[in-house]
């Protein structure tokens, strides 16, 4: 087969028209073959004729997209130094944009005699066993699209996955459910267009792998932290099955029609580790290319690896390679595929220089640097499981983070936990105990109550304790500390008092996220009350326990939802651009928030640091300039005051006596839902506020 010298970039597989050049990075290759599979799935081998700069690289004509291919590297077989090159195990391309096929697990599939020395290398052929990469096609019709650049304060995001929003739709074609193309159907968009939401964020959409354990077990890896493509959207979640390139074409026609809806696309990524794990695990990719360049090696005993994500292996992102295939990946996602931001996962694991957690990595530089990433939306996790990993607030100012002191603190508060009313104050006005240093606005704080990880918001109401039978460990995956309440009944029930209750705490979660300063993050399903039978770990639950049941949604609760996003939405009292601080108009001091007893009076410093006061009621006050637009003239809103009561009693709160305020509209008391009433009430009057419930009312303007 005629080969040619080609060229060292870009790295992968380029498609120029009438041939295809490949280019694979390795320092410690001896020689590289490019593994050519016809559709009967022949192998043909052709010897790349060129390295330069540790890119072995050659240019082949008449190879088109949809050709299959992958690499053989021969090198180093010396694991107690560090090196793993295996010519018997057929690799993934790291910069492979498609990837086609499923893995079939066998003992090939490992660089190692399986049952022996594991120093000893396996010469058992993988390539039948194994994906396969796929030469790119860059064309796609992308005409009308555009990037949603919706301010971070404006943002409400969603957070789904792609395969279990859409498995059970009715209104979802069933050859498209579970699928991108069934989250891009008219009636998924409908959806979430119906519901406000203004960002999606998908759960892990690079190429990843079904552990062997699970799969031994009739398990599968759901969640998908587990990549070992991160060009390539997993080919699992595409409809049509046997098109090489279907995964990015609908990919891309997802996005398309998510934004026609105005809805933003964030996605989940994992670089922080591979699925290949530890010193035991598989040879698909990284560790027969370059073993000791793309992992962190042990120092003293090469043949383990350093492990900062509990998978076995973290990524070496001290090394330029590295940090370049990163990067690329990162702009090939937005440039390419136009998705609107990332949410890295166990991204202190990205910011481990030496060991630990480095502010001024080289990664955050060159993401401050880039003229494309650094204009995107970027989201990080802020912990990984290594030593100084929990990272919340110390992340530079483009980031924003998962505030996971956020979703702590108000679980226990509205459990009836002890829990100091200063912070809870603090994580309403955007924690800016953790946020305000370094010019960052209340919008560096993601505020969550729920996520994939852990209990669904039904569930966290439902049970005290974790139920993951189901994942085959005995109940010793997941989290202990979920900081839930049941409220009398481990699980469903039909005690009336009880699911009143939990409905009335669902709905005052939900109306906290809501109205707290940051940017709100809403678990999909939450919104109608998703449950996943108690188990706080669906990692691997690829059914029925982790699939949006569509059948039992609370529509109550969904219209109650959707009603707090609107009335976020429409008014800039609920998210502001910048911290709460004191003004001054006509000469007279303006506090634009103000916190009072249940007896109707200014909270004192005393109050703040008692752990047994449960009620509070907030005053925000929108007689003041909100720069909704930054670049047109301030606007004002209506004053609203929100009452809180997390008491196990019922607690009389008088309303205060705020300068220009005489009456007051009930717009909701979560004990009854969204109601909003023709009455009004006075300032001065006391309302009885139920046990565990909160309300909001709206200032009538004078003269109404």
């Amino acid at each position: 087969m005629k080969i040619l010298p080609g060229s060292p970039y870009p790295l992968g597989a380029d498609f120029r028209g009438d041939g295809t050049n490949f280019s694979l990075f390795s320092s410690v290759a001896e020689r590289v073959e490019l593994c050519l599979f016809d559709d009967e799935g022949t192998e043909t081998r052709v010897t790349l004729p060129e390295v330069t700069g540790y890119c072995w690289h050659g240019y082949l004509p008449h190879i088109k997209p949809g050709q299959l291919y992958g690499y053989r590297v021969y090198g180093p077989w010396k694991p107690d130094e560090g090196h793993r090159c295996n010519p018997h195990k057929l690799l993934l391309d790291p910069y492979a944009k498609a990837i086609f096929g499923p893995l079939r697990w066998d003992d090939a599939m490992f660089p190692y005699q399986i049952g022996g020395d594991e120093n000893v290398m396996s010469t058992t052929d993988s390539a039948p066993f194994m994906p396969k990469s796929v030469v790119h096609n860059p064309w796609f019709d992308w005409s009308g699209d555009r990037r949603i650049s919706l301010p971070w304060h404006e943002t409400v995001i969603y957070e789904l996955h792609v395969k279990g929003f859409s498995m059970r739709n009715p209104l979802v074609p069933e050859h498209l459910r579970g699928t991108y193309a069934g989250l891009g159907h008219p009636a998924s968009i409908e959806h979430l267009r119906k519901l406000g939401v203004t960002a999606v964020e998908l759960m892990p959409i690079h190429q990843f792998v079904h552990d062997r354990h699970l799969i031994e077990k009739g398990l599968r890896n759901y969640w998908g932290y587990n990549s070992i493509g991160f060009f390539a959207p997993h080919d699992e979640y595409a409809a049509a099955k046997h098109d090489p390139y279907g995964a990015v074409n609908e990919f891309k026609a997802m996005v398309k029609a998510l934004h026609a809806a105005n809805i933003a696309v964030i996605i989940d990524v994992v670089y922080n580790h591979t699925a290949e794990g530890n010193h035991m695990g598989p040879m698909l990719s990284f560790k027969g290319i370059d073993n000791d360049y793309y992992y962190r090696i042990v120092k003293d005993q090469r043949q383990y690896y350093e492990d900062f994500t509990g998978t076995g292996n973290s990524l070496d992102m001290r090394n330029p390679h590295t940090l370049q295939m990163l990067m690329d990946s990162l702009r090939y996602w937005v440039i390419e595929m136009h998705v609107d931001g990332f949410r890295f996962d166990l991204a202190s694991t990205l910011a481990r220089q030496l060991y630990a957690v480095d502010k001024l990595s080289a990664f955050f530089d060159l993401i401050q640097q880039d003229p494309v990433i650094s204009q995107v939306m970027l989201i990080a996790e802020p912990w990984d499981v290594g030593d100084g990993g929990y990272q919340v607030g110390n992340f530079p100012p483009v980031w924003s983070e998962w505030n996971g002191r956020y979703r702590d603190c108000i679980r226990d508060f509205w459990r009836g936990d002890i829990c100091k009313l200063g912070e809870v104050a603090s994580r309403f006005t955007g924690s800016s105990d953790l946020y305000q240093h370094s010019t960052r606005s209340p919008s560096s704080s993601i505020n969550f109550i729920t996520a994939h990880d852990g209990f669904t918001l039904r569930d966290l109401v439902s049970y005290d304790n974790k139920h993951n039978e189901a994942n085959g460990e005995d109940s010793r995956d997941g989290a202990n500390d979920n900081r839930s309440r049941n409220w009398g009944a481990e699980g469903d029930t039909d005690d009336e008092n009880i699911l009143l209750v939990r409905n009335r705490s669902q709905r005052n979660m939900l109306a906290f996220l809501m109205l707290s300063q940051g940017v709100p993050m809403l678990l999909g399903g939450d919104e109608f009350g998703r449950t996943q039978q108690g188990n706080n770990n669906a990692y691997c639950q690829d059914n029925e326990i982790s699939w949006f049941d569509w059948s039992t949604a609370d529509k109550d609760l969904y219209e109650f939802t959707r009603n707090l996003i609107e009335l976020r939405r429409e008014h800039p009292v609920f998210h502001r651009r910048r911290w709460f601080h004191e003004l001054r108009f006509h000469g007279e001091n303006v506090e634009e928030i103000m916190w009072f007893t249940p007896e109707g009076h200014h909270m004192q410093e005393e109050h703040w640091g008692n752990d047994r006061m449960g009620a509070l009621g907030i005053f925000l006050n929108g007689d003041v300039d909100f720069y909704v637009n930054p670049f047109a003239d301030p606007v004002r809103d209506s004053s609203f005051y929100y009452v809180i009561n997390a008491h196990h009693e019922k607690v009389a709160v008088t309303l205060p006596e705020v300068k220009g305020i005489e009456r007051w509209e009930i717009l909701f008391d979560t004990a009854r839902g969204w109601a909003p009433q023709e009455d009004t009430v006075a300032s001065g009057d006391t309302l009885d506020v139920e046990a565990h419930s909160s309300w909001l009312l709206r200032a009538v303007p004078p003269g109404d």
